[in-house]
């Protein structure tokens, strides 16, 4: 028989339900309590006004949110580019080929090492506050590889993603079509049982905008859902594409005609935007006030891989998002949780209400705009996931 909590004593509380609180979108309560049943939020209200359970706990002042939803994030992989990024640092641009560095070493790597290294990453951002984190495969681009990958996320999230169409395998340089022929046949065979996405990088490197409709639709025709990595290096097809397949999200967003805001804003497609990219490559930040002005679906996510945005961190891509995308601090923290869940089609997590997982995350302040008004401040003082206190 399940417990259960009630947290008390929260100083502004965030429902991401408008129709409590406050009224916005936040649906942010003052002085606020949220009752924990179980592995799902069972009431939330007015401190004064919480029900009996079995166990209090005193928040302290402190500010309490739904835990970060990270939708996108690259986390099988073996080594690092620190050579690479010190060179960018110092001059060098960013182009898509330094994924093979990566491959080289995913592929050398041990099973054991591998899941060592996503545990790792996952821990590292629950501490910060995610509860929810998508992951890709897309550093092994053989069979073997891109199943490994899988297999081994999946026994950590719900959220897993095939990626074989990352860029085109090394060994197939001068056969893209061969490689594609193996992404949306026998590799996709042996993937799509672990997956429950499918993605592709639609950029001038990788692959075109034929190409990505002919991966997405064999990974559709498998059950799995189509997600597109979209016009991040330059203008392209990818955003297009993403709305014409039904795509959960089109992710990176930087470089968008006016005809590929009005898509978005047509369409399901949740608009992904991923600043730990433009921040790690010193790139141009995607518009996120042109967006979410045409009336866009936002989503915030950390993008975290090894290459072009090595931060597991959802606040620090806040703090980004509000600085330099055009973002107020609510609308940052909504597109970080609420945002998130959107982009990943889910109703039950990313925000505060009855009958959503008990996903939650306590900050040392009595505001979530510290998050961009503290920088780089290891702000969250606890997390509770599926109702248990993880953090």
């Amino acid at each position: 028989m399940s417990s259960s909590t009630v947290i008390t004593d929260i100083a502004t509380l965030i429902t991401n339900d408008p129709s409590l609180g406050d009224g916005s979108p936040l649906g942010l309560i003052r002085d606020a309590a949220v009752v924990i049943d179980g592995d799902r939020v069972a009431w939330t209200g007015e401190s004064s006004k919480a029900p009996a359970t079995d166990n209090r706990v005193d928040a302290g002042g402190r500010a309490a949110l739904p835990g970060f939803v990270d939708s996108h994030s690259h986390l099988v992989f073996a080594g690092d580019r620190t050579e690479e990024f010190n060179a960018r640092m110092s001059g060098r641009p960013y182009g898509a080929g330094g994924i093979r560095t990566t491959v080289a070493a995913t592929r050398a790597a041990s099973d054991a090492e591998l899941e060592a290294n996503l545990a790792r990453h996952l821990a590292e951002a629950l501490r910060q506050g995610t509860t929810t984190l998508e992951t890709k495969s897309g550093y092994g681009l053989t069979t073997a590889d891109e199943a490994r990958a899988l297999r081994l996320a999946a026994r950590h999230t719900d959220e897993v993603t095939y990626l074989g169409a990352h860029i085109v395998a090394p060994e197939h340089a001068d056969d893209p079509a061969g490689y594609v022929a193996l992404v949306t046949g026998e590799m996709l065979d042996a993937c799509a049982p672990y997956a429950r996405w499918i993605d592709v990088f639609c950029e001038r490197g990788a692959f075109d905008g034929d190409q990505a409709r002919a991966i997405l639709t064999a990974g559709r025709a498998r059950g799995l859902h189509p997600r597109v990595h979209a016009n991040q290096l330059s203008y392209g097809p990818g955003v297009q594409l993403a709305v014409e397949v039904d795509a959960a999200s089109a992710d990176h967003c930087t470089h968008l005609t006016d005809a590929d805001v009005d898509a978005l804003a047509g369409s399901r497609t949740v608009a992904t935007l991923l600043p730990g990219a433009e921040f790690s490559t010193r790139a141009e930040w995607p518009d996120a006030r042109r967006l979410l002005d045409a009336g866009v679906t936002v989503a915030l996510s950390t993008d975290c891989n090894p290459g072009s945005s090595y931060t597991s961190s959802v606040p620090f891509c806040i703090a980004l998002a509000v600085r330099d995308m055009g973002m107020t601090p609510d609308e940052a923290v909504w597109a970080a949780t609420a945002g998130g869940a959107a982009a990943l089609r889910r109703a039950d997590i990313g925000r505060l209400t009855p009958g959503a997982y008990a996903d939650l995350t306590l900050l040392d302040a009595p505001s979530h705009v510290h998050l961009a008004y503290r920088p780089g401040v290891p702000l969250v003082a606890g997390v509770w996931r599926r109702g248990v206190r993880a953090v």
